[in-house]
């Protein structure tokens, strides 16, 4: 957060008290995919709120649209204010196209300046071993390695809940094992997919987020909040140092909540912190 000497009101007390780099607590907000995204508007939202944003991940693929020049400065204008890029879940379509251009992809990433690069597998079946790989591939091209695990088949690209509800769910102790797994190999974090508990479902599954949570800590996971009241139930059932992943649109709600300034009725002055 901004230096006392710096905040607009610093007399008046926040729960946020961990500069960056923080190991809790972390946001990551969603880049260009439901809006176009440009260094101007990217910059108002960083010299604003760039204190709270602790990565920025592209979204879809989108910068496959996009001049190379253009992605390199938002990732240039991210490393400026502290906050790391991550390319999103893109890796899955890559896979695809053959074992070539994964190599290609993860150097270009790197080449780039993208800090995180995300391993997921929301639409293909793919074995935990090559999951394993390619953390290890990612890893060995001098990036974090950033696994996205959920209980969905098919979870990604805003399916409709019929869809899903036909494709299935699976056992949240496979995902749980695969996450560990990932882990011990040295994975940065764990992402976890919102779709089949908290997205396009008939009730959410906290059951779900209860038993990854008990398994693995919440220091190693992050979740996907893609609603206000989403990223409001995990503030208020784990606290303000909870790690979310939200839209770029959200980031003064959310840090509103986590600072305890403002919230809903139901949390409105009741997230606090004690830091001795």
């Amino acid at each position: 957060m901004p230096d006392d000497d710096q905040r607009a009101f610093s007399f008046l007390r926040l729960n946020r008290g961990t500069a960056k780099p923080r190991t809790r607590g972390l946001t990551e907000i969603r880049g260009p995919y439901y809006t176009p995204m440009a260094k101007r508007y990217l910059q108002d939202v960083l010299e604003t709120m760039g204190a709270y944003v602790d990565a920025f991940k592209f979204a879809g693929g989108s910068f496959c649209l996009m001049p190379r020049a253009a992605v390199r400065e938002l990732i240039e204008l991210c490393h400026a204010h502290d906050v790391q890029v991550s390319t999103g879940g893109f890796i899955e379509q890559v896979l695809t196209q053959g074992t070539d251009a994964v190599g290609r992809y993860i150097r270009a990433c790197k080449q780039l300046g993208f800090d995180i690069i995300e391993v997921s597998s929301g639409f293909i079946s793919l074995p935990t071993d090559d999951w394993l790989r390619l953390v290890e591939a990612v890893q060995k091209a001098g990036a974090k390695a950033k696994p996205e695990v959920g209980i969905q088949f098919g979870a990604g690209g805003a399916t409709a809940a019929a869809e899903l509800a036909a494709e299935g769910t699976r056992d949240p102790e496979w995902p749980i094992a695969q996450a560990r797994r990932f882990l011990e190999a040295g994975a940065y974090m764990i992402m976890v997919e919102s779709e089949g508990i908290t997205e396009n479902v008939q009730s959410w599954r906290t059951d779900v987020v209860a038993r990854f949570i008990n398994a693995l800590g919440l220091e190693r996971l992050m979740f996907e909040a893609a609603d206000p009241e989403v990223f409001a139930w995990y503030i208020k059932n784990y606290g303000s140092e909870v790690n979310l992943f939200v839209d770029h649109s959200q980031i003064v709600q959310l840090e509103c909540l986590r600072s305890g300034i403002w919230g809903t009725k139901g949390l409105w002055g009741r997230v606090v912190t004690y830091k001795g």
